[in-house]
C-alpha cells in the first residue's frame, strides 16, 4: 500500500484515515467537492482531487495511479427528503468507484459500510457477518442504501475487484466536526438529555476503526466484510456513562416509545414549516429503539482487531472536543 485515494477524506472517519496514512508514510490524495468543509484535515497536508463521488469521469480521474482505495464517502441522514441525495452518494457514488477501480487496476479497495447494513437478528439476540439483511418494512433510508452499496461491492467482485468490506458500529472520536456520533455527547454535556429511550447501540472509537480498516486492507478476504464494533450497551448504561465523564445528568426516567414518535412528529412538523432538517425523526427511532448486540469476533480472529472500552472511547472524545472548542 504505497498511493492510496480516500474518498471521504474531509469527513469524519476518511479525515482520521487520511491521518493514520500519511503517519504510515503513504502518498495520500482525498477526492473532494471545491466547497468541502476541511476543519476536519486540519494539521494534514493532503494532494487534494477535485471532484464528487456522483461523477463517474472524476471518480475515474482520482483513482488512476493509485494502488489502494478507502471509499468512506457516505450521506448519514434519517431525513427523507435526503433519500434522493443518499441513493445518489452512498449507492450510485460506490458504483463509480468500483467501475474506476476495475477500470484502472486497483489493487485493493476498501469500502465503509457500517451496521446498518446487517440485519436484524431478534431481541437480545447477536448479528454477525453472516445476519441476512431484513430491514426493508422498516423503510429505513440509510440503512437501505448501505445494503444497496455493499450490493455494488459484490458486482465489482464477481467482475475481478479485489474488494473488502467492513461495517463500523457508532462511531465516536476526533475530527468530527458534524457531530455525527458525538452529538449525544454535546447534548448530555449541555444537558439537553436526561432520559433514555429503551434499545440499546454499540459504540465504537475512531482510532479502532481506522486500524480495523488498515487490517482490512492487509489481511482481510476478497468479498467479505468485518464488522467493526465496541461495547454494545444500552442506551441507558450509554447515557450515564457520557453523563458521569461530562458532568451531565443521569436518565431521570424512561421516555415510552408513544412519547418518543411524538417527538419525532412535532420535530419533522416544525423541520417541514422552517424548510430545515429535523432535529429526530421516525426513522431515526425506527431501528434505535431494539436492544440487539454486534459481533466483531471475525474480525478479531482473521485480523486482529481490537477496541478500547466506551468510557476511555468517550474522555477521548470530549477532551477533543474540548480542546477544539466545538462543545
Amino acid at each position: 500500500m504505497k498511493n492510496v485515494l480516500v474518498t471521504g477524506g474531509t469527513g469524519f472517519i476518511g479525515s482520521n484515515l487520511v491521518e493514520v496514512l500519511l503517519r504510515e508514510g503513504c502518498s495520500v490524495k482525498v477526492l473532494r467537492r471545491k466547497e468541502s468543509d476541511l476543519r476536519a484535515l486540519e494539521g494534514l497536508e493532503v494532494e487534494s482531487c477535485f471532484g464528487d463521488v456522483r461523477d463517474a469521469e472524476a471518480v475515474l480521474k482520482a483513482v488512476k495511479g493509485c494502488d489502494t482505495v478507502f471509499h468512506a464517502a457516505a450521506i448519514i441522514s434519517h431525513w427523507k427528503k435526503e433519500r434522493p441525495l443518499m441513493e445518489a452518494v452512498n449507492v450510485g457514488g460506490t458504483r463509480n468507484v468500483v467501475d474506476a477501480c476495475l477500470r484502472s487496476g486497483v489493487r485493493r479497495l476498501v469500502h465503509t459500510s457500517s451496521v446498518a447494513a446487517i440485519g436484524f437478528p431478534g431481541h437480545g439476540m447477536t448479528a454477525d457477518e453472516n445476519t441476512q439483511f431484513n430491514w426493508e418494512p422498516y423503510d429505513i433510508g440509510y440503512r437501505n442504501t448501505k445494503w444497496a452499496a455493499e450490493q455494488e461491492i459484490a458486482r465489482g467482485v464477481k467482475l475481478g475487484l479485489d474488494a473488502v468490506m467492513v461495517n463500523p458500529s457508532v462511531v465516536i472520536g476526533p475530527r468530527d466536526i458534524h457531530f455525527h456520533g458525538g452529538q449525544l455527547i454535546r447534548d448530555i454535556y449541555h444537558k439537553r438529555i436526561f432520559y433514555y429511550v429503551s434499545g440499546g447501540m454499540s459504540v465504537v472509537y475512531v482510532g479502532d476503526v481506522v486500524r480495523g480498516h488498515l487490517l482490512a486492507a492487509k489481511l482481510g478476504r476478497t468479498g467479505e466484510r468485518y464488522i467493526l464494533s465496541g461495547e454494545s450497551l444500552s442506551h441507558r448504561q450509554i447515557i450515564s456513562t457520557i453523563a458521569e465523564v461530562v458532568g451531565g445528568i443521569k436518565p431521570l426516567f424512561r421516555m415510552p416509545s408513544t412519547a418518543v414518535t411524538a417527538l419525532a412528529l412535532v420535530s419533522e412538523s416544525i423541520g417541514a414549516l422552517l424548510n430545515k432538517k429535523p432535529w429526530v425523526t421516525r426513522e431515526l427511532f425506527a431501528g434505535g429503539r431494539f436492544r440487539y448486540h454486534f459481533s466483531c469476533m471475525k474480525a478479531k480472529s482473521e485480523l486482529g482487531y481490537s477496541s478500547i472500552p466506551f468510557r476511555q472511547a468517550v474522555v477521548n472524545t470530549f477532551e477533543w472536543y474540548k480542546t477544539h472548542g466545538l462543545l
